[in-house]
């Protein structure tokens, strides 16, 4: 047992043994020990995104807090599934660094984890490789994930980007002029085929949702429909959509076995869920990599990869 192990288990074995309530108020009381310049930058940021609920302890609000302490509590058994089912050091160190962050605002163990080695979802050490494949891009935003794979890889057979939102599509198409064997989908991907709502993020059009309270129709696909080709990876960050959208696409899981890259952050369940979901379909090896900063983990990436 190497001393990640030990941490990881300490953890579990601690919050195994208390009940909802003691876990909240352990992790408010740590909170509340944390810089009060961090806290209010927790806060803002917690407030500015709303994935994962509210804080703010000046009006006594705590539902963020509350959230973790019952993800902690309801799905401890998924979190020790997710960490046997990791496959190197790194993934099963982030995983403690995560959960430690959320019980006790650990800042040490996330900044360890960061990873500046490699482009955001093209982990060399993980995929060394990929020649001549069909690439697809669900969330594509301006292409910044896309022009990576290239640079990266130095190759490609063709590639689909699915983009929700106009404006930024025209940027999309704008930055990948010079590339060929691109194809553009102004459709948000689900599950079904059906209509859906585009709920813009005051922020940042990167965090733009569908969403039942949106306000600009937009069709949505499932990717079993929509790409009727053989599918060699598939990157998805949909803000908080790609269960739906691995449900879409599960026969491609099933019949292509793609490299899956999935943004696994956006609420306090799919850490575990979507692997869980991804283990339901095809036999997969999971690793986690993490590109944000160290006081509130964010942009979390899965990698699943077909054995």
């Amino acid at each position: 047992m190497n001393i990640i192990d030990k941490n990881f288990n300490e953890l579990i074995l601690k919050i195994k043994n208390m009940t909802l309530e003691e876990i909240f108020i352990n992790i408010k009381n740590n909170f509340n020990k944390v810089n009060k310049d961090t806290q209010k930058s927790i806060e803002k940021f917690l407030n500015d995104f709303k994935y994962w609920g509210t804080l703010d302890s000046e009006k006594n609000d705590y539902n963020e807090i509350y959230e973790k302490a019952k993800s902690l509590h309801e799905h401890i058994d998924d979190y020790i599934w997710l960490y046997n089912n990791l496959k190197d050091y790194s993934s099963k160190k982030l995983l403690y660094g995560i959960l430690n962050n959320w019980y006790q605002y650990d800042f040490i163990t996330l900044k360890e984890c960061m990873n500046s080695n490699y482009k955001h979802y093209f982990d060399l050490d993980i995929i060394p490789y990929s020649n001549n494949q069909v690439f697809v891009d669900v969330g594509a935003y301006i292409g910044d994930t896309i022009l990576d794979y290239i640079n990266t890889y130095n190759n490609y057979k063709k590639i689909y980007c699915y983009e929700i939102t106009l404006e930024t599509m025209a940027k999309l198409k704008n930055n990948l002029s010079k590339y060929n064997n691109i194809i553009y989908r102004n459709k948000a991907v689900a599950n079904d085929n059906t209509i859906m709502y585009l709920k813009e993020s005051s922020i940042n059009s990167s965090a733009n949702q569908v969403d039942s309270n949106g306000t600009i129709e937009v069709e949505s696909i499932n990717l079993d429909n929509d790409i009727l080709e053989k599918i060699d990876i598939i990157k998805m960050d949909i803000e908080g959509g790609e269960y739906n959208a691995l449900i879409g696409c599960k026969n491609h899981i099933i019949n292509d076995k793609p490299t899956l890259l999935i943004s696994v952050y956006h609420n306090n369940e799919d850490l575990w869920k979507l692997p869980k979901l991804i283990h339901e379909y095809n036999n997969y090896d999971f690793y986690l990599r993490y590109y944000s900063n160290y006081i509130f983990p964010t942009e979390i990436v899965l990698f699943a990869i077909p054995k």
